[in-house]
């Protein structure tokens, strides 16, 4: 049986009515296809469902946009969370963005998906942005899910490089470690990878084929 993989996506596409945000292309793209040459079986989903929106500052060029076409093409039309049985599936992961800074942490469907995974033992992977859905998940005892774990996600660092800090509702490296989380982090820019259990999480764009390379490990 091919293993089946659930890709949820931001549906959040401005961060002030002057910057619009999104998701990371690279952060979708390059596990989709790393995935894909695996035989897996992916869905892409997403809090509204429908189109998603790109962050057009993570499109580097029509060269990224040919070789991401495929995965483009399925961002026309997402599945609405509410509407997946995430039950089928042997792994959830999130892609980043600073979209999902704004719907990820209150989603219930989405924390009612990762905790139902952690509990089973599923995998459960993040990368950059993407942990801000790990932020309000408890664990079976109803403690953090994230306390006491290895965890890596965009540092505070990176965030004051790209001058966002002031428009997050958040800073997701304080928050983790305000959760009790072991935030682990390398320079800005830099990839960089934390394996927990069955937890998956990544610092930065740079870190999404990596990621996607431990998820596999686990799932084989």
């Amino acid at each position: 049986m091919a293993k089946k993989i659930l890709f949820v996506i931001t549906s959040h596409d401005k961060i002030t009515e002057e910057i619009v945000t999104g998701f990371w292309l690279e952060e979708l793209a390059a596990p989709y296809y790393a995935f894909k040459e695996k035989g897996y079986k992916l869905t892409l989903a997403s809090p509204r469902g429908g189109k998603v929106p790109i962050d057009p500052k993570s499109i580097s060029g029509e060269e990224e946009l040919e070789q991401a076409k495929e995965v483009i093409g399925k961002c026309e039309d997402t599945l609405p969370l509410h509407e997946v049985n995430t039950e089928e599936y042997d792994a959830i992961f999130l892609p980043g963005g600073h979209g999902t800074m704004f719907d990820f942490p209150e989603n219930i469907h989405l924390i009612q998906a990762i905790q139902s995974y952690a509990a089973a033992g599923k995998v459960v992977a993040a990368v950059c942005h993407g942990p801000a859905g790990l932020v309000n998940v408890k664990d079976q005892d109803g403690k953090p899910l994230v306390a006491g774990k290895r965890v890596a996600a965009f540092t505070d660092s990176e965030e004051a490089a790209v001058q966002l800090v002031e428009h997050m509702p958040f800073l997701l490296e304080s928050r983790l470690r305000e959760l009790g989380a072991q935030v682990h982090t390398v320079e800005d820019w830099h990839p960089h990878v934390e394996v927990d259990g069955t937890l998956v999480t990544g610092q930065n764009p740079q870190s999404s084929v990596a990621v996607a390379n431990e998820v596999i490990k686990l799932l084989n």
